[in-house]
C-alpha cells in the first residue's frame, strides 16, 4: 500500500486583493490615456 502526500498550495488573500486592485488601476490608467489622446491628440497633454 502506498501513501501519497499531496500538498495544496494556497495563495494569500492579501496577494489576490493586491493583484486585483493593480489590474483595476491599470485599466483606469489605460482609459485615462485613451481619453487624453482622443481629446488633446497627445498621450501626455502639455509634454512636447
Amino acid at each position: 500500500m502506498t501513501q501519497t502526500n499531496t500538498k495544496t498550495k494556497s495563495i494569500e488573500k492579501e496577494k489576490i486583493v493586491a493583484e486585483t486592485l493593480n489590474g483595476r488601476f491599470a485599466m483606469i490608467g489605460l482609459i485615462a490615456a485613451i481619453g487624453a489622446y482622443l481629446t488633446t491628440g497627445q498621450i501626455i497633454p502639455g509634454y512636447v
